[in-house]
């Protein structure tokens, strides 16, 4: 799973006061070594982690699409590495429906 902060750089500058925030935040709540993980770098690896999960967990597109707030074209743009990642696991479910077609 992609675990790249590009999407949270664009948005805001992680190295002043939110950054600041958000560090105090993380070690009041999470454990040492979940505050050093990248996924607690910024609000949005951890975002970008569940949304990866969610794809490579097989739930479709659109759906990861509209729990996630985005539009499809948004979720394509940023998630074409987990969609991709999930080529195989789609191939082996299309012929799996064939045989079974086949068999009727």
């Amino acid at each position: 799973m992609g675990l790249s902060s590009s999407c949270a750089t664009e948005h805001k500058d992680w190295t002043g006061k939110y950054g600041e925030v958000w560090k105090a935040a993380r070690l009041a709540v999470l454990t040492e070594s979940e505050a050093a993980s990248p996924l607690a770098d910024v609000p949005y690896s951890l975002r970008h982690a569940g949304v990866s999960l969610w794809l490579e967990s097989g739930v479709s597109p659109a759906e990861v699409a509209r729990r996630a707030g985005h539009s499809i074209a948004v979720l394509f743009r940023f998630y074409a590495k987990a969609i991709h990642r999930s080529r195989q696991r789609s191939n082996e479910q299309i012929e799996r429906a064939l045989e079974a077609a086949e068999g009727e």
